[in-house]
């Protein structure tokens, strides 16, 4: 696949600014854009080591794989820094690597590990939004408080990779600014920067409990203070997207989640194979792998056994790159509502409250999960929102089309809101996901779709 002209645009801005901002929206392929600035300035000036810092499911896997599957970056040298201490210095180790890829929970410990003998001279943030609790005086977080100490030194490049910000998230702005200059556009005190351009409101009794929106001219004024270290993409404006823009964004089973799907797919395709699809069997075999892939199973005493975060994980990320965007989540069983709920506790459910679907429309609700049987015909949620989240994928093409249209591009006219509808599937790799997807894509039986990858597994 070739390198688009925008991904262009964001490797030269990169490379043109030794500290910068990517405000890129999801799916936009700012991650082989960034691996395409970096292999630039690698052979151009002295920029070895360079030090990506990631959420763990994207250390784990999105860089190293994103390198290895374009032809312009696949001779670049990564090496994950993850896992137990021994792993951790075993990757350091490595003399071959010119890029090192880990997460933010590892942070404190890389900067103790070097001390003074910090090597990196160029770090890069995924999912920046990481960084908005840093405080000038108070330091903020454990993570960002040790990683400002080796921000600047020998560090002499530094890249914020974020999505576009809503005006309700401008607020997150300053401390990753902070990074990029110090607090020499936006102040170098956060309580300056939120009284110039935000009002507070107080909620509840307590006098810290406050929200803060921004002033009428605020989204300008602080998008024009920082427009010049700052290149901002959104794929729409690049891309022929017709009614919507799809993106698919893979999870990956950890070992032991793994290791039962895999049990649980053979019973599947022994079924396929005997012929016995529309028995009693195969349904409820395939429906196990399908909540396995999920990452919770139902027992027969009517709980559930949690197995695995990764989409969960998927969703933080997902949530962090909105970057104050209001999201529609689509689920699909019971244990999926009740994990959102718990992992995201900010998050409301739809159910039959007519005065939750006004809140979104004025959006006062920044994140709302949704069932696609009950939320189907005649609802309008347009005016709130314009992206939805496929936690979970069903089978029923009809549902999926309904829960589409409620923030569809129909919808979207006759809110006039100028949006294009964004909808994300988060799949698991090489799990039942894949089949379902294609057969909401393709329109296929589910019995095709379910043949056609049992072949491709046995190939």
């Amino acid at each position: 696949m070739p390198v688009k002209n925008y991904q262009w645009e964001i490797a030269y801005h990169i490379v043109m600014n030794d500290r910068c901002n990517v405000w890129s929206s999801m799916g936009s392929g700012k991650t082989l854009a960034t691996l395409l600035a970096i292999d630039m300035l690698l052979v151009s000036e002295d920029v070895w080591p360079v030090l990506i810092i990631a959420p763990k499911r994207v250390a784990q896997s999105v860089w190293v794989e994103e390198a290895a599957k374009h032809e312009v970056t696949k001779h670049m040298k990564l090496q994950r820094v993850i896992g137990n201490l021994k792993t951790r210095e075993q990757a350091l180790a490595n003399i071959e690597a010119s890029v090192f890829v880990t997460n933010f929970e590892v942070v404190p410990w890389l900067v103790d590990h070097f001390r003074d003998r910090w090597p990196f001279r160029m770090v890069v943030i995924d999912e920046s939004s990481r960084l908005k609790g840093h405080r000038a005086w108070s330091g903020g977080g454990k993570r960002t408080r040790a990683l400002h100490k080796k921000a600047w030194g020998r560090t002499c490049r530094w890249v914020n990779l974020t999505g576009t910000p809503a005006p309700n998230g401008l607020i997150d702005l300053w401390g990753q600014q902070h990074f990029v200059d110090g607090g020499l556009r936006l102040g170098n005190r956060f309580s300056s920067f939120r009284y110039r351009w935000f009002d507070g409101k107080r909620v509840g009794h307590h006098p810290m409990a406050m929200v803060y929106t921004p002033k009428k001219k605020a989204d300008d004024e602080i998008r024009h203070m920082i427009s010049d270290v700052t290149i901002t993409v959104d794929v729409r404006d690049y891309m022929d997207v017709g009614d919507l823009v799809e993106n698919v964004i893979y999870a990956h089973l950890p070992p032991k989640a793994r290791t039962a799907y895999g049990g649980m797919e053979r019973q599947m395709f022994l079924d396929l194979e005997q012929g016995t699809a529309e028995a009693m069997n195969a349904p409820a075999v395939t429906s196990k792998c399908h909540q396995i892939a999920q990452g919770a199973l139902y027992l027969d005493d009517g709980g559930f056994e949690k197995l695995h975060d990764a989409k969960l994980e998927v969703l933080e990320s997902i949530i962090e790159e909105s970057a104050g965007e209001s999201l529609l989540v689509a689920y699909h069983y019971k244990h999926d509502l009740e994990r959102l709920q718990a992992r995201f506790p900010l998050g409301i459910a739809l159910g039959d409250d007519p005065s939750l679907i006004k809140a979104w429309n004025e959006k006062t609700v920044p994140l709302m999960f949704i069932h696609p049987q009950s939320a189907g015909h005649g609802l309008n949620l347009a005016e709130g929102g314009h992206t939805l989240v496929f936690f979970g994928l069903d089978w029923n093409l009809e549902y999926h089309q309904q829960v589409i249209e409620r923030i569809g591009a129909v919808r979207q006219a006759q809110a006039q809101t100028g949006k294009t509808p964004l909808i994300h599937y988060i799949v698991a790799k090489d799990t039942v996901d894949e089949s379902i997807l294609t057969r909401l894509r393709e329109k296929k039986s589910v019995q095709e779709v379910l043949v056609d990858a049992m072949k491709r597994r046995k190939q």
